[in-house]
């Protein structure tokens, strides 16, 4: 399934953000160790303050959500980015991401 998540990562996500250890953060941030992390707080990049504000802990539910539709689950973010709706895209991205996060 992670293998799958890494293509999706790559096509979908990747434009704007890395994901390794030490990786420079794009029009979006670095997102290793984002799960576990509260929203808007990886050192060195810019949130906007509806994320910034949000209180959202990132885990598998709630980075669902956001990749789901992130205008409607932080409503003010900056990322543009209509989404994911796919459960059968989604849930791959996110193996994937907790696996390449960690």
């Amino acid at each position: 399934m992670a293998a799958k998540g890494a293509k999706i990562f790559k096509t979908k996500c990747s434009q704007c953000h890395t994901i390794e250890a030490g990786g420079a953060h794009k029009q979006g941030p670095n997102l290793h160790g984002v799960f576990g992390r509260t929203a808007g707080t990886a050192d060195g990049f810019g949130y906007s303050g509806a994320v910034a504000g949000s209180g959202v802990v990132w885990d598998e539910k709630t980075m669902s959500e956001w990749l789901k539709a992130p205008k409607k689950f932080i409503k003010g973010t900056k990322m543009v980015f209509a989404g994911i709706k796919k459960d059968k895209e989604r849930d791959p991205l996110i193996a994937y991401m907790k696996e390449a996060s960690a």
